[in-house]
């Protein structure tokens, strides 16, 4: 584990000859202050969500209450895309080397793609004790379990209040505020199921809550699954056409004849690369540095694709 973390050395190989640290710049982006002020936010609703995730767990078993287990797995499935999303920042940070040449970002996917079975997991548990719930209710801690739930409840608010002014600053945050929304509805329902059982004694709504709960769990953990699946196999991105971009090469790039043997694959999330095989015509290496150039531009502007690496071939 050492051996994996630890920095390495920069290597020459890895850096534009032409235009110094442009290759690396494209790869492992520095902190500024708004990624500071970032970092730091996430660190807290990170510690808020951890805290509070225990306190339901340990509520849910004290006041005999499945939904407030469920809404800690459903919050575990929030402090993990939090998790995610300061990991990557801290990432972002670390330079390439020549022994890690993308940096530390598969690690992400590689956690991501663990959490998204241990996720599974959980859920079938819940749903399993849910039905036994179902058929014979048992009986709950209504107040204690309405204190706990109000208490998670609370606690996703400062978390949507603290990302709410840097949850537009970039797609990795704004994921993560989505899925704290998404939390705190699922800790509105628990809220709602504990004022329906103080004040009715129905403990059918308790087992009922978790099943809705579970799903939401199930809904997430499966997209968890089938991103971190699509990029440990280098898929090509969802919103990338690479006969459409080919094209879109072809005729926007002067002297550009044919464009071919793409392959384009995430690094991490919405960190896309690509290969190509580009044909041009019998021109000087300086003309071909200018094609290079504005294929670079073109291809991260409108596909979000920030590291290449052209092969040029005569007609």
């Amino acid at each position: 584990m050492t051996s994996f973390f630890k920095k390495g050395k920069l290597s020459p190989m890895y850096e534009d000859p032409v235009c110094p640290g442009q290759d690396l710049k494209k790869n492992s982006r520095s902190l500024d202050k708004d990624r500071l002020l970032i970092k730091t936010r996430l660190r807290v609703v990170i510690i808020i969500t951890a805290i509070v995730m225990v306190v339901e767990v340990v509520g849910g078993f004290l006041t005999n209450s499945l939904a407030l287990l469920s809404d800690a797995g459903h919050m575990l499935t929030h402090l993990f895309a939090l998790g995610m999303s300061f990991f990557a920042i801290v990432l972002a940070a670390r330079p390439v080397t020549k022994e890690k040449t993308y940096g530390f970002y598969r690690a992400e996917v590689v956690v991501a793609f663990v959490n998204g079975i241990v996720l599974l997991f959980i859920a079938a548990f819940i749903f399993y004790k849910a039905i036994f719930r179902v058929i014979s209710p048992q009986p709950v801690a209504e107040l204690e379990m309405l204190l706990v739930a109000i208490l998670g409840l609370a606690a996703n608010g400062v978390g949507i209040f603290l990302l709410s002014g840097v949850g537009k600053g970039g797609i990795n945050v704004r994921s993560a505020f989505l899925h704290l929304i998404g939390d705190t509805a699922s800790s509105g329902a628990v809220v709602l199921g504990g004022l329906i059982i103080y004040y009715t004694g129905n403990f059918l709504v308790d087992p009922l809550i978790s099943i809705l709960i579970c799903i939401l769990i199930l809904i997430w953990a499966g997209r968890l699954l089938a991103e971190s699946t699509n990029i440990l196999l280098e898929a090509t991105p969802k919103d990338v056409d690479i006969d459409e971009m080919a094209d879109f090469i072809k005729r926007r790039v002067p002297g550009v004849k044919v464009v071919h043997d793409v392959h384009v694959w995430v690094i991490t999330s919405h960190m896309y690369a690509m290969t190509a095989h580009v044909i041009v015509d019998d021109i000087p290496i300086s003309k071909s540095r200018e094609i290079l150039e504005e294929i670079n531009r073109l291809v991260d502007e409108k596909f979000n694709i920030s590291h290449t690496n052209i092969q040029f071939e005569i007609r």
